[in-house]
């Protein structure tokens, strides 16, 4: 009697778990779509989808995965940027499924610590970091050292960036610069601002980007995302958008205030950019560059760098790479990102030509957000 209780139990607690795992899927999707509905009001001109466009939709859906999407990101993307595309991706379908079967849920906090990438990407070209803060532990150039001593050894430093080492969209990154102790961080000691970042920052030299990457804002690192897509031993690269920061800024990111474009295969950048929510067809940058066919230096060798990287992140097969040209014209990894959004905007696309193998292939995995890894 008390096994057949026991066996019950179980099934009622299981069931319970499955109940409530729904139902924060479900809140979290509905979040999701409030992301991009709230900014409706925003858009300069609203396009309603024809019947037509409607029936090319869900069609396309149904025969990849057996039902309709919500169409709210292809009215929203369709009014931002004047181009239809049944491609286009709804953020939640995308963020709830698509990215949960394509990696690996429990694995990501761990590879997105900024501080680890000198690890798992040994011998590769990567941002050097001068000092790291890990879980309260302090590392100078790969030495561990004590607070006092990381104190000391960073009382004077130009121009480097200071950086939450688990934080996205730009959060926190300061240019930062020490004289005898003293920072440019609203007069503070260095030892003050290491309190203020608590634990988990680093500290990294600035990159030196190529003259042609500079000319578009010289006062922020210019990054190419570059989003990749692993299928067994082939690198798909999804798409690529460059972007840009604002005058006098020094981060680039498109949620900061930066502008962000589409890359052809050339390496030649989009007619109009994308800022924020609402910042539509942006021509030319605040240096006064018009960005349509505009040349990126050393675009192929970006491509064939971000490619072999990917193979060495096998809990991850869809993968954002941000990525700068040196001076010299090699490509460096500023950052990657294991949990990517698409640049629907700048693109035109959810995930252009690759979309319908993409979903076909990662539909029937498991979601490792609510079915767990195994």
């Amino acid at each position: 009697m008390g096994k057949i209780v026991n066996k019950f139990k179980s099934k009622v607690i299981a069931l319970m778990d499955q109940m409530v795992k729904s139902y924060n899927k479900r809140q979290m999707s509905k979040d999701l779509e409030k992301k991009i509905t709230r900014n409706f009001k925003d858009l300069k001109t609203l396009r309603k989808l024809t019947k037509a466009q409607k029936k090319e939709v869900d069609d396309f859906y149904i025969s990849m995965i057996g039902q309709t999407v919500p169409l709210y990101c292809h009215e929203y993307f369709y009014s931002r940027t004047g181009v239809f595309s049944k491609d286009y991706v709804p953020k939640d379908f995308y963020t709830m499924e698509i990215l949960q079967k394509a990696n690996v849920y429990q694995m990501r906090n761990a590879y997105d610590d900024k501080n680890i990438y000198d690890i798992i990407l040994a011998g590769e070209n990567v941002v050097h970091t001068i000092l790291k803060n890990m879980n309260g532990y302090y590392y100078y150039e790969g030495r561990a050292v004590s607070e006092d001593e990381a104190i000391q050894l960073c009382q004077n430093m130009d121009n480097v960036i200071l950086k939450p080492a688990m934080d996205k969209h730009g959060n926190g990154v300061k240019l930062l610069s020490v004289a005898n102790g003293k920072t440019n961080i609203d007069g503070k000691t260095i030892g003050e601002v290491f309190k203020q970042y608590k634990h988990n920052f680093l500290i990294q030299e600035r990159v030196k980007q190529h003259k042609d990457i500079a000319a578009l804002n010289p006062t922020s690192v210019n990054t190419m995302r570059i989003l990749t897509y692993r299928s067994d031993m082939e690198v798909l690269v999804i798409y690529s958008v460059i972007r840009i920061g604002r005058s006098g800024q020094v981060i680039d990111n498109q949620c900061a205030g930066g502008i962000s474009t589409t890359i052809t295969k050339e390496g030649k950048l989009g007619k109009a950019a994308f800022g924020g929510y609402s910042e539509d067809n942006v021509l030319k940058t605040d240096t006064g560059i018009a960005l349509e066919g505009y040349q990126l230096p050393s675009y192929d060798k970006a491509i064939e760098f971000v490619k072999r990287l990917h193979f060495k992140l096998p809990y991850f097969n869809i993968v954002g790479w941000d990525v700068s040209i040196e001076e010299s014209g090699e490509p460096i990894l500023i950052e990657f990102n294991t949990h990517p959004g698409l640049s629907q905007s700048a693109f035109c696309s959810g995930m252009g030509e690759n979309t319908e193998r993409i979903i076909r292939e990662l539909w029937p995995r498991r979601n490792t957000m609510f079915e767990g890894y195994e």
